[in-house]
């Protein structure tokens, strides 16, 4: 069965900011909506269904406070997220009031936003817990953390299991080890000397070699990566 892909509303009047932000979230495997006008996100997020609404606070026709109001008298189980320049306490005290459960200020690292984001979407239950991966016919636990065919299993690391998880979600592109290092490691620096990804790498396919035999399941691109070679 295919996964729920949890769909969020951004509302930011600032055109290259929400086009950064909706594009950040559908790279992230997300189904992301955006308006620029506060009237018209209040009004599209009362007759939609949102998994998470993002709001900024200073915007045309209705700010943010007044949206999180109305949306959560209206929906009180909405999750929603305020994002705002402004800073202060009293800016922050009075989003929680308004009924925001969580608060992120500009200038904001879109990593730090995203954790932000996942979190926020596993406490209100809107995104579903990914404690089992079939790939292929390779079972993965995330919680036992193993990988199991046939009877026999093999233990797996967090870091792998982040690993396997990733070329799922990506299945249909090659994944750069700079793109590893950035979304699975967190490297705010990519563009370093490090054998981290292929090392890595190398111990789970050991892994599951001893699962498949010698038919791979993640196979390297020469020069661009790597990718995963599902087959029937």
């Amino acid at each position: 069965m295919e996964n729920h892909k949890a769909e969020i509303l951004v509302v930011e009047d600032d055109p290259a900011i929400l086009k950064g932000l909706l594009d950040v979230l559908v790279f992230n495997g997300f189904l992301a909506t955006g308006r620029e006008d506060g009237r018209e996100g209040l009004d599209i997020a009362l007759v939609n269904t949102f998994d998470l609404v993002i709001l900024d606070v200073m915007l045309p026709s209705l700010d943010g406070f007044s949206i999180c109001r109305e949306l959560r008298q209206a929906k009180p189980d909405q999750p929603i997220m305020m994002l705002t320049a402004k800073g202060s306490e009293d800016d922050i005290v009075t989003g929680f009031t308004a009924g925001a459960d969580d608060y992120v200020h500009k200038p904001f690292s879109l990593r730090e936003l995203m954790v932000r984001v996942e979190a926020l979407l596993r406490r209100s239950g809107k995104t579903p817990s990914p404690e089992n991966l079939e790939v292929g016919t390779i079972s993965f636990d995330s919680v036992k953390l193993t990988a199991a065919l046939d009877g026999k299993s093999e233990e797996i690391t967090r870091r792998e299991m982040d690993v396997i998880s990733y070329l799922h979600r990506n299945s249909d592109r090659i994944i750069s080890k700079q793109e590893f290092l950035s979304e699975v490691w967190n490297y705010t620096v990519t563009d370093i000397e490090t054998r981290t990804v292929d090392i890595h790498i190398q111990k789970l396919r050991k892994k599951l070699a001893r699962l498949l035999g010698d038919k791979p399941l993640i196979v390297t691109v020469r020069g661009e990566g790597y990718r995963l070679e599902v087959g029937e």
